[in-house]
């Protein structure tokens, strides 16, 4: 996400935009909603992307209204076929080089996007959430957050001080946060940490500051900051006024999926989470190690003719 911000704000998006969309992107992602109703309940499922967005949109307001001094720069669109990079957009027309694949070569390439590259990225960062759920759920006594955590503004805020420095993904922190839930966390308190978590830490802020700007770090941090725990007290609002219980709804989505389909659905995410969650591994033991397949797959793109990949025109 950190990244792909900063490539946005290369290509001209003003500090609103890039702004609005670190906030938004990890919490109204497809996969963040679809593990947030699978391990939580449909009320959270609703409120964390509506959150998301109304947060990212006053974060992105205040950023172009505080700061205002900004040039817009010319955008320039990547236009690489998405299928098998053969055509870069620019020597062959889009017009010309989408009746290139058939529609089985595309839905092709976004299964292989969907189970490789998206779940390649996230497939390291749920197991460790999972894990730190189950050491949460078996280690830690029942009774000690609701005894000493509390509910209301207080819990807010010290669910905010633990959430801002964490390096914790959207993914990650779904099953964190449910496990929170039913150690006695009010459902509030763990939407601070859902909404703060993934957008804040301490190497995201420090890098922000070297490409936005001191004072539009400190919008970025003080708008969610403000907006997590505001509608934090909101949602145990709305808890309390429809008389939910949200350890007792927690992972009841499951029930409306057989057995069986639960059961073949978690050896498929087993077998497909082999490969990254080892090379999750293998990268964290070889830290300095290059990766050399990737920089010869962009030589081998780089160097390959565009009229003799695609027939898309001379070069």
């Amino acid at each position: 996400m950190l990244p792909a911000a900063v490539s946005l704000r290369k290509q001209g998006a003003n500090n609103g935009a890039t702004t609005a969309f670190l906030i938004s992107t990890p919490e109204s992602g497809v996969d963040s909603i679809s593990i947030t109703y699978a391990l939580l309940d449909p009320i959270m499922t609703v409120m964390r992307p509506f959150v998301a967005f109304v947060t990212a949109a006053a974060a992105g307001i205040a950023e172009n209204l505080f700061n205002p001094n900004f040039t817009n720069n010319k955008i320039i669109p990547d236009l690489t076929c998405p299928v098998d990079a053969c055509c870069d957009g620019v020597n062959c027309l889009p017009e010309v080089h989408k009746h290139h694949h058939t529609f089985l070569e595309k839905l092709g390439a976004g299964f292989r996007f969907a189970i490789f590259d998206l779940w390649g990225d996230l497939a390291a960062w749920f197991f460790v959430g999972l894990l730190l759920a189950g050491l949460i759920t078996v280690l830690i006594p029942d009774d000690v957050f609701s005894k000493y955590l509390g509910t209301g503004l207080p819990a807010m805020l010290l669910m905010l001080a633990v959430a801002i420095p964490l390096y914790i993904c959207a993914t990650a922190s779904t099953p964190i946060a449910a496990a929170l839930i039913l150690k006695g966390v009010s459902p509030g308190a763990a939407l601070v940490f859902l909404l703060a978590g993934p957008a804040t830490n301490i190497a995201s802020l420090t890098v922000l500051t070297g490409v936005l700007g001191k004072r539009a770090t400190a919008i970025y941090l003080t708008t969610i900051a403000v907006s997590a725990v505001f509608f934090g007290l909101v949602v145990d609002r709305i808890y309390a006024w429809f008389g939910l219980s949200a350890q007792a709804m927690i992972g009841q989505a499951s029930e409306i999926i057989p057995m069986w389909a639960g059961l073949i659905g978690t050896l498929i995410i087993m077998f497909i989470s082999i490969k990254p969650v080892f090379q999750a591994i293998k990268a964290r033991l070889n830290p300095t190690k290059p990766e050399l397949p990737l920089v010869q797959i962009h030589d081998n793109i780089d160097l390959a003719p565009v009229s003799e990949s695609c027939n898309c025109g001379p070069t």
